[in-house]
């Protein structure tokens, strides 16, 4: 279980560096694309679209799977390891590619944020500036508002100690009820 977590932690490490990789350059694709496709066909030449960068879910997980089977099969026909022989071997297969697959997730994520975070930084520290003014305001709101209730309260309070006012027990005993 300890190798099976430490291949699948350098597995996504290696997806986030191909990420990258293909994020810098499509070289390969490019080249692979102009053999393989007719003039009409081929991609634009402004397309930043690669074997991983900017794909969908499978074309990705094809050409992770494929670009890994063609190493097994590389490194059990010229190594004495039998990759496919075990259960172990097919298991860290399975760990490298869900690995890769991932670290190509962490990586798209991190790009599309930093590329976020930079255009929206400008905007960001203006609306944190009207935030800042907007709640000084909001305080000095509250302190023109404590300062009326008080008086307010000391106007009551004038009113109530009246001495011409007759008190509760004098009002109840004119009534009748005490």
């Amino acid at each position: 279980m300890g190798l099976e977590l430490v291949i699948f932690i350098a597995a996504i490490l290696f997806g986030i560096f191909l990420y990258w990789r293909e994020s810098n350059g499509n070289g390969i694709y490019r080249f692979l694309n102009k053999i393989v496709n007719s003039k009409e066909l081929q991609m634009a030449s402004d397309s930043r679209k690669g074997f991983i960068y900017q794909q969908t879910f499978i074309p990705r997980l094809i050409f992770v799977v494929a670009l890994f089977l063609i190493i097994a099969v590389a490194v059990q026909f010229f190594t004495p390891f039998e990759i496919f022989g075990s259960y172990n071997g097919i298991s860290a297969f399975s760990s490298v590619i869900v690995g890769t697959i991932v670290g190509t997730y962490v990586a798209n994520f991190v790009i599309k944020s930093s590329k976020v975070i930079e255009e929206q930084s400008d905007t960001l520290e203006d609306k944190f500036d009207s935030v800042v003014e907007k709640g000084k305001d909001l305080i000095e709101d509250f302190k023109n508002k404590d300062n009326k209730v008080v008086e307010d309260i000391k106007e009551d309070i004038k009113t109530e100690a009246d001495p011409n006012k007759k008190s509760a027990r004098e009002r109840l005993k004119d009534k009748g009820l005490m």
